[in-house]
């Protein structure tokens, strides 16, 4: 008779024992990791801690004006008889923005410094064309420069454009301007300004 060998009690290739210790480590590490993950699910976020700020307490009235606090000033001495005997410096301007005629002459350089405030007045028409851009017209803005070069006065002497809103926004560019001094004394100048869509 041939001997047989026994039937095998385990599937091929794995150890006939000592099978038991590495099922429990791996139930142990899959309960660790379950456990991990139902404590850090079922943790509620920190809440920030409340800070209470002291409110200060409303002003009470006492029926006194705060104001009264205010010390007097002091007393005036009495400087003796010279007192009423003041010199008084009046610094007069002399850039003629009250001639009623004036007689100067433009200058090339204040030529040059009207036609540059000019193209920037074009910002109002630019800014109102925007709305309207059938808009056009002639503005011409009357200007007085003082002898000094500083405009006395400027303002609109006809606006042939349909919008008062351009014609005043205009002259505002030459009003509290500084111009080169014209030639002896103050100018009158009469700025005509062709407002048309560019092309």
């Amino acid at each position: 008779m041939a001997s047989q060998a026994p039937p095998p009690s385990s599937p091929a290739g794995v150890p006939s024992s000592g099978n038991g210790k590495y099922v429990a480590v791996a139930a142990v590490l899959l309960a660790l990791i379950g456990g991990a993950v139902v404590w850090k699910t079922s943790q509620t976020p920190p809440t920030p801690p409340v800070v209470y700020v002291d409110a200060a307490p409303p002003p009470t009235f006492t029926g006194r004006n705060p104001d009264d606090d205010v010390p007097l000033p002091p007393p005036v001495e009495d400087a003796g008889e010279d007192a009423g005997k003041k010199v008084v410096v009046v610094q007069g301007s002399n850039n003629q923005c009250d001639a009623k005629k004036c007689s100067g002459v433009s200058s090339s350089e204040l030529e040059n410094a009207l036609q540059f405030r000019v193209k920037q007045a074009h910002r109002c028409y630019d800014n109102a064309l925007a709305q309207d851009p059938t808009l056009r017209g002639k503005v011409t803005v009357s200007v007085r420069i003082g002898a000094n070069g500083q405009v006395c006065t400027a303002g609109i002497a006809s606006n042939e454009m349909s919008s008062q809103q351009v014609a005043q926004c205009v002259s505002g560019y030459f009003r509290g301007a500084n111009f080169p001094s014209p030639k002896g004394g103050c100018v009158d100048v009469n700025i005509p300004i062709n407002f048309v869509p560019r092309q």
